[in-house]
């Protein structure tokens, strides 16, 4: 019995000082010559500093530094941009970005890979495409953010794919005309475009399309001036007109 017991403590001992070397050796972190020569290369703003940083720190840096070395030069110059755009922020930007950031990682990874996907498409796009959808964004309310954020999130892939394409095809021109007229529409009738919108099916809002596609500028410009130029009574009228067509 007592052989046993000896034996128990023994391997017990043993087990302790195995978990004391790991847990040693993590807290030593990382030799700087234990990097590689283009990990040093990539790392060299750090090296006269290396032994202050956290075991974390170096850890971070090292898995940076080998992801850089696999990225491609357009990958590194949006690496670089985006580190400029965070060294410019304000601590009260940084930490919004933060909780972003936090916020993603809480998402579930199918949401997040279309998160990435969004991302990539914003970066493929002309440097005056992008400035011209931040400006979008920052001119919007609060509530419109939600509502935006809700239907694009509902959006199927087929519809997200269909909605790129119809961008692609107009006109910065063209967007701000349609955005300057919308906006001189009535609330009242603004909500009332949207519920028809959303009443429609695939296939009338295709026929919608199609039909505003194969009108001329001339003949656009005259329907925008029409509709302008029509009282309350007039637009309801139409639209009672309209439904009986349909009916």
């Amino acid at each position: 019995m007592k052989t046993k017991l000896k034996y128990i403590f023994w391997m017990t001992g043993l087990i302790g000082l195995l978990l004391c070397g790991l847990a040693s050796a993590q807290e030593a972190g990382l030799d700087w010559d234990q990097l590689d020569p283009a990990e040093q290369r990539i790392l060299q703003r750090y090296s006269d500093r290396w032994d202050q940083l956290t075991p974390r720190q170096q850890q971070r840096l090292q898995t940076g530094a080998r992801r850089w070395q696999n990225m491609t030069p357009e990958q590194r110059d949006q690496a670089k941009t985006r580190l400029k755009r965070w060294k410019d922020m304000d601590p009260e930007q940084r930490e919004r970005a933060r909780e972003r950031f936090r916020q993603f990682r809480s998402l579930p990874p199918d949401e997040q890979e279309r998160l990435r996907k969004t991302q990539r498409w914003f970066q493929n796009l002309p440097p005056e495409r992008q400035q011209e959808l931040r400006q979008r964004w920052q001119n919007m309310t609060p509530e419109q953010r939600d509502q935006l954020k809700n239907r694009l999130r509902n959006m199927t892939p087929e519809q997200r794919q269909r909605r790129r394409q119809r961008r692609e095809q107009t006109t910065p021109e063209q967007r701000e005309q349609f955005r300057r007229n919308w906006q001189n529409l009535p609330p009242e009738e603004r909500d009332r475009l949207r519920q028809r919108w959303q009443q429609m099916s695939p296939e009338q809002r295709q026929q919608m399309r199609q039909r505003r596609q194969n009108m001329s500028p001339e003949q656009k410009q005259q329907m925008r001036e029409r509709r302008q130029n029509m009282t309350p009574e007039q637009r309801q009228q139409m639209r009672q007109r309209r439904q009986k067509r349909q009916g």
